[in-house]
C-alpha cells in the first residue's frame, strides 16, 4: 500500500511538473508572440506613419491574445501557430528578426511622384543642379533660380538665371540693345524667348533647350542641353525645331574658386536638383502660361518642410519683374 501511495504521489508530481513546463512553454510562446507583434507594429508605424488604423488593429489582436491566455489559462497551439504564421507572412520567415532588420526588409511606403513637378535638396554643387536664392538675398539675385553650367572648386563656377523671362523676343532685344549676336541667329531665332541670365557679359547669349545633344551642345541634366546654336539653326531652317522652344539667355553669373561653396555654407543658396519641366519652363511658352509664374516659390514648395514655409511666406512678386 505504501509503495502504491508512493507511486501515485510520484505520478501526481510528474503530472504537475509537466503542466508547469507546458504553462511555461505557453507563456514563452505568448511572450514571443507579444514581442514580435509589438516590434512589428512599432516598425510599421515608423515606416507608414499614416497607417495608424492598421497598427491599432494589430495591437488589439495582440491584446486579445493576452486576454484569451488570462481567461482560458492556456493558448491553443493551433491558434498560436496561426497567429505566428500571419505575422510571418507580414514580416519575414524569421520570427527572431530584429527591429533594425525589419525596418530594412519591409517594403518602402508608396511615393506619389509628379514627373513634371519635383525637386529635392542636394548636399553639393554640380553642373545641372540649381541654386535657389535664400529669401533674404536681395539685389539682382533676389528670389532667383540659377542653373549651374560649370563648377570646379579650383576653377570657379558659372551659371545662368532661369526665372527672369523678358517680355521681348530675341530679335526685339538684339535690335534695341548692344549685343554680339550673329545676324543669322537673330533671323532664325527671331521669335525665341529670352531670359536675363546674370550680370556678367550682358551682351552675349547662350541657348538652353531640350532638343537633344547636337554638335556644339552639352548635356546638363536629363532632357536639358546648353549650346549648339549653329546646329540648332540648321534644324530650325529645315522645320525640325520650333525656335520658340530654344531659350536664349542674356548674360550669366560667375563665382571665383571656392566662393559659391562659402556662400552655400552661409545659407545664401539652397542647392537642389529639379525636374526638366522646371528648368525649361520658359523654353515652352505655351505651358508656362498655364502654370504658376513663380518658379522660385514652385521649387521651394516641392522641396517641402521649411522650404515650403518660406515659399508661402515670401512668394508673391513672381518671375516677371524689372531687372535691376
Amino acid at each position: 500500500l505504501e509503495e502504491h501511495d508512493a507511486t501515485v504521489t510520484e505520478n501526481i508530481k510528474s503530472k504537475a511538473e509537466e503542466e508547469e513546463m507546458s504553462e511555461t512553454s505557453e507563456e514563452s510562446d505568448s511572450q514571443q508572440l507579444s514581442d514580435l507583434g509589438e516590434m512589428f507594429t512599432h516598425a510599421l508605424s515608423h515606416i507608414f506613419p499614416g497607417k495608424q488604423a492598421a497598427v491599432k488593429s494589430l495591437r488589439r489582436e495582440n491584446s486579445s491574445s493576452k486576454n484569451r491566455k488570462s481567461d482560458e489559462k492556456s493558448l491553443d497551439s493551433e491558434d498560436l501557430d496561426s497567429v505566428v504564421s500571419s505575422y510571418k507572412e507580414l514580416i519575414i520567415e524569421d520570427p527572431f528578426v530584429s527591429e533594425a532588420e525589419l525596418l530594412s526588409l519591409l517594403p518602402p511606403p508608396p511615393i506619389n511622384l509628379d514627373k513634371k513637378r519635383w525637386a529635392h535638396s542636394l548636399p553639393h554643387v554640380e553642373p545641372g543642379c540649381v541654386m535657389v536664392a535664400n529669401e533674404k538675398l536681395g539685389g539682382v539675385f533676389h528670389q532667383t533660380v540659377v542653373l549651374i553650367i560649370e563648377h570646379s572648386e579650383s576653377q570657379g563656377t558659372t551659371g545662368v538665371i532661369i526665372n527672369r523671362p523678358l517680355t521681348e523676343n530675341l530679335r526685339q532685344i538684339a535690335d534695341t540693345q548692344n549685343t554680339t549676336l550673329d545676324l543669322s541667329l537673330k533671323i532664325a531665332f527671331s521669335q525665341s524667348p529670352v531670359t536675363y541670365g546674370g550680370p556678367v557679359n550682358g551682351d552675349t547669349f547662350s541657348v538652353l533647350h531640350g532638343y537633344g545633344e547636337v554638335e556644339g551642345s552639352r548635356k546638363l541634366a536629363s532632357g536639358v542641353f546648353v549650346g549648339g546654336s549653329e546646329e540648332l539653326m540648321n534644324e530650325v531652317r529645315v522645320g525640325r525645331l520650333d525656335p520658340k522652344e530654344a531659350l536664349f539667355i542674356k548674360g550669366h553669373a560667375a563665382w571665383s574658386a571656392g566662393h559659391l561653396s562659402r556662400e552655400i555654407e552661409k545659407g545664401v543658396w539652397y542647392p537642389a536638383a529639379i525636374c526638366t519641366d522646371f528648368i525649361l519652363k520658359y523654353a515652352s511658352p505655351q505651358s508656362s502660361e498655364e502654370e504658376s509664374g513663380d518658379l522660385w516659390a514652385d521649387i521651394l514648395t516641392c522641396l517641402g518642410n521649411q522650404y515650403a514655409d518660406i515659399a508661402q511666406k515670401h512668394a508673391g512678386r513672381g518671375d516677371r519683374r524689372m531687372i535691376p
